[in-house]
């Protein structure tokens, strides 16, 4: 039933009933069944990309109409590619292994009982966002091959386009014999949704809130489900003095400059005092050269007059656009110290050929993922092989980094007899 025809509360435990009962038939549903329903929607957002373009070019409309910022409008843009890319990640998804039943660390006991543990699925999942219609297809499909149920609240910009990818997701689960409400899009921008759907705590398991700060602190203010979330992205690169140049001013470009809106995009460079005349002024033309502003400690402003003065709050800030922090430091150490103090847990490179600072970097910097020489950009599920992600948790329990289709699971112990019985 449509949301207007009801009030809020009434709506959303609608939904989480119809979500509950889609969820016991999805745990029991077969791989090909949820397989062919993934392989359905795809085929239908290609068939019907330009209908989809459609609904995004008036949403974008709407959203520039009512001066939403800059980053949300970048994340709520759609693309040919970007179309294609959504049905791409659900025919990837499909090809991946079911982790549903999985069996593992079997073990036989003295007594003659064995004991091991079973993949199964969280139930109902319930995903808050802003912008970014892609989310409703990548929730949709790692929620269904993963055996689960969702409940998709999309921010009210994006309304249109997500009507219409909830009509290709249900045509895609008719196709397959699934029933509809696995995957529900709420059909209201009234914000009391939200304050429903995280206290939901009959129907829905757990909350993935994808958005700003303000949002996931709402949610995880509000919410009486558990939560799997990032608060922010305040992503380091550091060009250690061992750094190849070409590699550092390569990778730091494209850290900062591929795209500015994303969680993994970095916000502050560290460089190493040995190599930082010789690197900062070379990323430091490329970055002026496209407009991004720089705000520098005393040292990085003397190899750079043309930056700005850093403050304290620059190192604890996600920028989410064209402007980055910068600091020299003495070494690795410093860098450490650095991003475990300012940093969110995001994700963190270094930029080094060294191979014990490398190995250092990635056991001693807290984050959720850490790389060697390559961009903070890839800090992505589709990047990971994992098909898509549903987010990024940045939480130590449970799902760490990119969540896809094994974060939306859980274990249960199994015991495996023989007519044993404890003496």
């Amino acid at each position: 039933m449509k949301a207007e025809a009801m009030n809020v509360k009434d709506y959303m435990q609608n939904l989480g009933r119809q979500a509950r009962t889609a969820s016991r038939l999805m745990a029991k549903a077969s791989t090909s069944a949820r397989n062919r329903a993934l392989l359905a929607v795809a085929a239908a957002i290609r068939r019907d990309a330009a209908k989809l373009l459609a609904a995004n070019r008036e949403d974008m409309e709407a959203a520039r109409a009512a001066g939403l910022e800059e980053a949300l409008l970048d994340r709520l843009a759609l693309t040919e590619k970007s179309v294609a890319a959504m049905a791409e990640g659900l025919e990837q998804i499909a090809a991946l292994p079911d982790p549903i039943g999985e069996i593992s660390e079997l073990k036989l006991r003295p007594t003659g009982i064995q004991v091991g543990r079973m993949r199964v699925p969280l139930g109902v999942i319930g995903i808050i966002y802003e912008a970014r219609p892609n989310v409703t297809v990548d929730a949709a499909g790692l929620c269904l091959k993963a055996g689960n149920a969702a409940i998709l609240r999309g921010g009210s910009e994006a309304i249109r386009c997500n009507r219409a990818l909830a009509a290709l997701v249900h045509e895609g689960l008719r196709a397959a014999g699934l029933p509809e409400g696995a995957v529900q899009v709420v059909d209201t921008t009234d914000r009391a949704a939200v304050g429903e759907l995280v206290t939901l705590k009959e129907f829905v398991d757990v909350i993935v809130p994808r958005g700003g700060k303000g949002l996931i602190e709402r949610i995880s203010n509000e919410a009486r489900i558990p939560v799997i979330k990032h608060l922010d992205g305040i992503c380091h690169v550091y060009i250690d003095g061992d750094a190849d140049i070409e590699k550092a001013v390569r990778i730091a470009d494209n850290a900062k400059t591929q795209r500015y809106g994303t969680c993994n995009t970095m916000e502050t460079l560290l460089v190493a005092a040995d190599i930082a005349p010789e690197v900062l002024p070379l990323l430091a033309k490329i970055y002026l050269d496209k407009g991004v502003e720089l705000r520098g400690c005393a040292a990085s402003r003397t190899l750079v007059p043309q930056m700005k003065r850093a403050t304290e709050e620059d190192w604890r800030t996600e920028y989410l656009a064209p402007i980055l922090s910068v600091r020299v430091l003495a070494g690795l150490d410093e860098a450490i110290g650095h991003i475990n103090t300012y940093g969110s847990q995001h994700t963190d490179a270094i930029i080094t050929e060294n191979y014990t600072k490398a190995m250092r970097f990635l056991r001693e910097v807290d984050s959720s993922s850490v790389m060697v020489n390559a961009s903070t950009r890839f800090a992505d599920g589709f990047e990971y092989g994992l098909g898509a992600e549903i987010g990024i948790s940045t939480d130590k329990l449970h799902a760490r980094g990119p969540v896809g289709l094994e974060g939306l699971t859980s274990q249960k112990w199994i015991v495996l007899g023989n007519g044993e019985i404890r003496q």
